[in-house]
C-alpha cells in the first residue's frame, strides 16, 4: 500500500510541474478596482491553497455544530 501511495503522489506532482512548466504566460485577473497580473501557474496554485484553507475551515466548523447538536440532543433525551 505505501507504494501505491507513493506512485499517486510522484504521478501529482509531475503532472504539476507539466501544469507549471506548460501554462507560464502572464494573465490579469481583476476584482472590483484591484488586479494582478501573474503567471497563470501561480495564480492556479494561490487560489487552490486558499480553497483549502476555506474549505477546511468550513468542514471544521460545520463538524462541531454537528457534534454540539448531537450532544444537545443527547442531553435532551436524558432529561426528558
Amino acid at each position: 500500500m505505501r507504494w501505491i501511495h507513493l506512485s499517486v503522489i510522484i504521478v501529482f506532482v509531475a503532472c504539476t510541474l507539466v501544469f507549471a512548466i506548460q501554462n507560464r504566460e502572464m494573465v490579469t485577473i481583476s476584482l472590483l478596482n484591484f488586479s494582478v497580473r501573474a503567471p497563470l501557474a501561480l495564480m492556479v496554485a494561490v487560489f487552490y491553497v486558499l480553497g483549502m484553507a476555506t474549505g477546511g475551515s468550513l468542514w471544521a466548523l460545520l463538524r462541531r455544530s454537528i457534534q454540539a447538536s448531537r450532544r444537545s440532543a443527547q442531553q435532551d433525551r436524558r432529561m426528558g
